[in-house]
């Protein structure tokens, strides 16, 4: 029995650590189209508190969690991948072992 097929997930799993890692940097590339929206709210609104020479304090305290919840969300991404791949792989494992233990000599 050949080898587990495992490209794909382990094409995605380099492209979800990447994504973690610009996110670790706070691009915005790896963001939804919901998440960018609410950045760039939150951008918005500590930047005229600013001009209106107020604390940005909320808007930051916003940021913050809207960070945070993206890491959470691809760290979260990421097992899923890794456990997914665990399993083919061990699913592999044991197809090969039952097919060498019915070889009877």
């Amino acid at each position: 029995m050949s080898k587990p097929n495992t490209r794909r997930l382990d094409r995605e799993i380099q492209q979800t650590e990447r994504k973690l890692e610009a996110v670790r940097k706070q691009e915005m590339w790896p963001l939804t189209g919901r998440e960018r929206r609410q950045v760039v709210s939150a951008l918005a609104g500590g930047s005229y508190k600013v001009v209106r020479g107020k604390s940005p304090g909320r808007a930051e305290r916003k940021l913050e969690t809207l960070w945070q919840s993206v890491l959470n969300r691809l760290t979260t991404e990421l097992t899923a991948l890794q456990t997914e791949r665990q399993r083919i792989v061990n699913e592999a494992a044991t197809a090969k072992a039952a097919k060498k233990s019915s070889i009877w000599w």
